[in-house]
């Protein structure tokens, strides 16, 4: 048990929000929880301990499911952002009470599944972040979707890297070199335009005291490294994507942590604020694109921002969510494998 995961302070902002006490059990199930259940009367909440203090909530152990559900009425599950994971709390609970999902749940789910099934065109999305490694099939899926892909971020390096390009010190996953190249001859073959950096924000380290410079991509020295898109990468973005009536951004295009390469990442957040506006269909989705947003306060400007990183992504890529598949009809599915024709 680490105590700094214990979910008091959850318990305490839950209680300011609503107004009302919310009381918190020591643990997620035994004795102790029962008979604090069994006080309750109507109207009274109770937040159980974190779950995952008991190994059997992540190895979905039947028993441990069935010991949540035990005196309960209705299971909601309102958290998509861990739905791609098939644990006790969310998949194996299902099994025994009469389950639902939660507002947010359905929202995530609507708008991703309109995002991927009849999005207004010219549907374009932009992708950050640092590695290629870990987008491949959302890359993929989003080229038999999208009009263009615009690559930002430490996974654009790979891209150019692939192309010749020279970036000194900068993250590039030579293993991956193969895939990039592979990834470009699938966007020509699909006439899909994919856009990558034309100049960057450099800097000798990661760190907040570096110095940055901005450069054309053949200007970048041995010993510097790309931390941020630059202006001119900004400016021919933004553009492009005015054009678009449905945007979906997922990584940020730089290392937004620090002040002096934040500028590519808060940009785009700001021109899509500005876009969603306009009337455009803008989705946030990833962990890190959506702090920038949240960073910003943007979050309510645009048309949908996801709680779920890796779930929003499982999802667009086509798989299948435990979280969401155990709240399904028998045999009812929710992919988009392939284009809509």
């Amino acid at each position: 048990v680490n105590d700094a995961l214990r979910l008091k302070p959850v318990a305490d902002r839950l209680s300011q929000l609503l107004g009302r006490p919310v009381r918190m059990t020591g643990d997620a199930l035994g004795p102790g929880v029962q008979l604090a259940v069994d006080k309750l009367r109507a109207g009274d909440m109770i937040l159980l301990e974190n779950l995952r203090f008991h190994a059997a909530e992540e190895a979905n152990e039947p028993a441990f499911a069935e010991a949540l559900a035990a005196g309960a009425d209705l299971y909601v599950n309102d958290a998509f952002g861990a739905a791609h994971r098939a644990h006790a709390s969310t998949e194996g609970i299902t099994h025994h009470l009469p389950s639902v999902a939660g507002l947010l749940m359905e929202r995530e789910v609507d708008a991703l599944s309109r995002l991927l099934k009849k999005p207004a065109r010219p549907f374009h999305a932009v992708i950050g972040g640092a590695k290629i490694s870990g987008k491949l099939e959302v890359l993929e899926v989003l080229l038999a979707r999208c009009q263009a892909v615009l690559v930002g971020g430490g996974m654009a390096n790979t891209f150019l890297a692939a192309k010749g390009h020279e970036l000194g010190t900068s993250l590039v996953e030579e293993d991956q070199l193969d895939n990039a190249e592979r990834i470009m001859g699938e966007a020509r073959r699909k006439r899909v335009r994919l856009m990558l950096p034309a100049d960057a924000v450099i800097a000798p380290q990661i760190h907040r005291r570096a110095r940055t410079k901005i450069v054309a991509l053949n200007e970048i020295p041995k010993d510097q490294m790309v931390v941020d898109i630059g202006p001119a990468t900004l400016r021919l973005f933004t553009e492009h994507l005015a054009k678009a009536k449905t945007i979906f951004w997922n990584g940020p295009m730089g290392v937004f942590e620090m002040p002096q390469s934040a500028d590519g990442t808060n940009g785009m957040a700001r021109f899509l604020a500005k876009r969603t506006s306009a009337g455009v269909v803008t989705i946030v989705g990833g962990g890190d694109s959506v702090a920038a947003v949240d960073q910003l306060g943007l979050v309510e400007r645009m048309t949908h921002v996801s709680t779920g990183g890796g779930a929003s992504l499982e999802f667009i890529e086509g798989r299948t969510l435990p979280g969401v598949a155990a709240l399904l009809p028998a045999g009812a599915t929710v992919t988009f494998a392939q284009e809509d024709t």
